[in-house]
């Protein structure tokens, strides 16, 4: 298990020297990734950059091997959003760049369906630090874990209809251009939809689990 740990830290280390010296030779930010914006925002606790390395890779491959297992699943069952994606891919065959792939919003509607019915963190807690009271008038106290369930709330016929058991990416959708066929992804407040956690916690290294899935 050490030469194990100690492989991972060499690797991060590794990903942050070379990041040190893409930013050195540059003389203002290109890149906008979250290492080079953690990096010349002026940290310089190496120990706690590595940290953020490592917590991004193992977070990020967890989470979105789970997210493409159920998309893979559920798309192999539902040919007509099959065909949907592939005419996508097709259309966009020639997209270079990654904004230009986020431009594929059939994709991006599947997959935020997909994690609805089955998310790749499917239930979560948080412990209360203070005494405090919920929305609803819930009474909690210091100490107390509230656990909420993600996998619950994406399959509740209250926030998704009655039609909520089916996969339907056009739920996500609405029609831009209805001549040619456009449409926009319409995206969730995050209390209807908390797949990436809400408010302050929201967790940036779940968020990029769509940006992985896509690429």
């Amino acid at each position: 298990m050490r030469i194990a740990v100690n492989e991972v830290q060499e690797f991060a280390k590794e990903i942050v020297k070379e990041k040190k010296q893409e930013l050195g030779e540059k003389s203002s930010l290109e890149s906008v990734d979250l290492l080079s914006r953690f990096l010349s925002s002026g940290h310089s606790d190496e120990s706690f950059i590595i940290d953020i390395v490592i917590s991004f890779i193992l977070a990020g491959r967890d989470a979105t091997s789970a997210a493409l297992i159920w998309f893979f699943l559920l798309v192999s069952k539902h040919q007509n959003v099959k065909n949907e994606i592939l005419k996508e891919i097709n259309d966009n065959s020639e997209a270079t760049t990654f904004e230009e792939v986020k431009d594929m919003v059939y994709t991006h509607a599947a997959l935020s369906e997909s994690m609805r019915l089955y998310p790749p963190v499917p239930a979560d807690g948080k412990e209360a630090i203070d005494d405090d009271v919920l929305p609803d008038g819930t009474v909690i106290k210091k100490g107390t874990r509230v656990a909420y369930h993600i996998c619950t709330m994406g399959q509740s016929e209250k926030l998704w209809r009655s039609d909520w058991a089916e996969f339907q990416p056009e739920r996500w959708l609405e029609m831009r251009d209805a001549a040619a066929g456009k449409w926009s992804f319409v995206a969730r407040d995050p209390y209807t939809y908390p797949v990436f956690q809400a408010g302050p916690r929201i967790l940036n290294d779940i968020q990029t689990t769509v940006e992985m899935a896509f690429l």
